[in-house]
């Protein structure tokens, strides 16, 4: 395996932002990798033991709108990442299995189609219309069948994920009621992995969530970003550097 740096600059991610000249696609870097691993947060709690183990669903490369996005800050590892975070929080919050994999299946796909890696607005909107349209494909990767009615709520919890509370129009203050702790959950695991962004005020702000995040999965977030990020510059596959960093994790189970 060789390594791998991003090709789009020479400047790192972290320099970019201090500039506020990010490009519209963003891959990380090393520098920019060292400095987030010289600000870990805290491990103030241990992992609990888990009843089962949490699920991570890799999203397939296909899946995302534009090839520049598959391995980007929004790209698989990401997506991935999110969805193993959220069965973490799934098993935290008490949901059952059916809940618990349609969780991971919307956390899977929430970013998927993207079109660059800056704010694109709505971008939760067509990924969970693209849900609606290839569902098959996520619940094979997934290894299992969704109920029609858990299906619309993974639909809308995606759709919703990318809008802030305080934004939400009466349709979606709607669509929320019909599924609010997969939406929130949702929120809530794509807010864990803010990490991997290269300033610490685009890290994690519980204050923007309805839920409470356990202070044990904090530095379990920031090391998922950390080693699954180092081993793909190493020259690991995505779904390589992902099992890696699942595997050094101290997740009991």
């Amino acid at each position: 395996m060789t390594s791998r740096t991003p090709e789009q600059s020479t400047a790192s991610l972290r320099e970019l932002a201090e500039n506020r000249s990010l490009p519209a696609h963003q891959v990380m870097d090393q520098d920019t990798l060292a400095w987030i691993a010289r600000n870990r947060p805290e491990a103030s709690a241990a992992p609990p033991t888990l009843p089962y183990p949490p699920l991570m669903l890799v999203p397939d490369a296909t899946w995302f709108a534009q090839p520049q996005l598959v391995d980007s800050i929004h790209g698989i590892r990401h997506n991935a990442r999110v969805s193993l975070l959220a069965g973490l929080l799934a098993q935290e919050y008490g949901l059952d299995r059916d809940h618990s994999a349609a969780l991971c299946a919307a956390a899977a796909v929430h970013d998927c189609r993207r079109r660059d890696d800056r704010d694109d607005p709505g971008h939760g909107r067509r990924a969970a219309l693209w849900f609606t349209r290839n569902q098959p494909a996520v619940t094979t990767m997934l290894g299992r069948e969704l109920p029609p009615d858990l299906s619309k709520q993974v639909a809308a919890a995606i759709g919703l994920h990318d809008v802030p509370y305080s934004d939400f129009t009466p349709e979606q203050n709607r669509a929320y009621q019909r599924a609010p702790h997969l939406i929130d959950l949702l929120k809530a695991a794509d807010c864990l992995d803010r990490y991997r962004l290269p300033l610490t005020r685009w890290w994690p702000d519980p204050s923007h969530l309805r839920i409470v995040i356990p202070a044990w999965l904090h530095p379990v977030a920031f090391d998922l970003v950390i080693r699954s990020e180092q081993a793909r510059l190493n020259g690991a596959t995505n779904h390589g550097a992902l099992i890696q960093a699942r595997q050094l994790l101290n997740i009991r189970q």
